[in-house]
């Protein structure tokens, strides 16, 4: 594969990956959300494929296909068959509407490239010139588990996160071992299955998944 088709391909894996943080933000239906964030997981696979392929490292390119299985098929399917449980597909208002989450987004993304301007300027690796946009969708994800009322959407946040960080490993240091990744997907899995219990318990307790019927628990 040559420099030129290397860049292309993977300012397209890593567009889809920002691309689709950012829609999180927008969309308000909870089955389109839970399927960009599967979109957004195929992307950051397409992103260790492209690293693997360019730089001959197969393990690099079965982390890719780890990726795709888990971050674009097995997590998002857990979140989407507990939105399919419920009866709610709307996200009920959060903290701050759309126009404000997308601002607070671009800033964000601006805060990661003043922070990684140095290191960027260091790198090596052409696909470190990236490495701010990964920092930018971390940033997000954090944005939405703050910002956002609905449990599932307090999921999605936290694997919004994870991508970023994934997409941070990949860019900076050239992808990171098959065990590594596994270690870390089995951990967001946990994490995923306890939320997906806690949210089901809420549901079943005050008919919805907003968190400040937790103040009744509180009370």
């Amino acid at each position: 594969m040559g420099d030129v088709r290397f860049l292309q391909l993977l300012d397209l894996a890593v567009g889809i990956v920002v691309v689709a943080a950012f829609a999180a933000l927008w969309l308000r239906r909870l089955h389109s959300v839970v399927r960009l964030v599967a979109v957004q997981g195929l992307g950051l696979a397409g992103v260790a494929a492209v690293i693997g392929i360019h730089g001959h490292e197969a393990e690099l390119v079965g982390v890719a296909v780890t990726v795709a299985v888990l971050r674009g098929a097995v997590l998002p399917g857990l979140i989407l068959r507990t939105v399919r449980t419920s009866d709610e597909d709307r996200e009920a208002e959060s903290l701050i509407n759309v126009p404000a989450s997308l601002l607070a987004a671009a800033l964000l993304t601006l805060v990661a490239y003043v922070a990684t301007r140095s290191v960027v300027a260091l790198a090596v690796e052409p696909q470190a010139r990236a490495l701010p946009l990964g920092i930018a969708v971390a940033l997000i994800g954090i944005l939405v588990v703050v910002t956002r009322r609905k449990a599932v959407l307090q999921i999605v946040g936290v694997l919004v996160l994870d991508n970023g960080i994934a997409l941070v490993m990949f860019l900076g240091t050239s992808g990171v071992p098959l065990a590594v990744e596994l270690g870390v997907a089995s951990d967001v899995l946990l994490a995923v299955f306890i939320l997906q219990v806690l949210t089901a318990r809420m549901r079943t307790k005050f008919g919805a998944t907003d968190l400040d019927q937790l103040r009744e628990v509180r009370d």
